[in-house]
């Protein structure tokens, strides 16, 4: 898919039938293992290990795919009434593949007992305040 692939990286590598929508600098895939139903999650085409890596043209076309992709599930599925998004940066902060990617998770009532707090719950003693 990317012409400077590297050899390991799953999002370098990634199948072109598993791509959802795309512009010149970014691509979005639905996740392989999704928190919520029509999890994406869309990757920077340049192989960096991190959304800090990325350019100002890169950031606006992950921009421009997360409001896409935003969209689309809003279309799509009528019982989402919010959304998370999310980037893990670092091994310490969860990530598990070094190629940039930022996660859009669609969320809808009653999906967790309280979603107050949101993105703290990552430290479960931090998500209620």
């Amino acid at each position: 898919m990317n012409k400077a692939s590297h050899t390991n990286c799953l999002f370098c590598n990634m199948s072109e039938g598993r791509v959802i929508a795309e512009n010149g600098l970014a691509y979005a895939v639905r996740d392989g293992f999704p928190v919520t139903e029509l999890h994406t999650l869309v990757i920077s085409r340049r192989h960096v290990p991190s959304y800090f890596d990325l350019d100002g043209s890169e950031l606006e076309s992950c921009n421009d795919l997360l409001d896409r992709m935003q969209r689309e599930i809003l279309k799509l599925d009528t019982t989402v009434t919010g959304f998370n998004i999310g980037v893990n940066v670092g091994k310490d902060a969860g990530q598990s593949i070094f190629h940039c990617h930022i996660h859009l998770i669609p969320r809808r009532t009653g999906d967790v007992k309280t979603a107050r707090g949101g993105v703290r719950g990552i430290i479960p003693d931090k998500q209620t305040y």
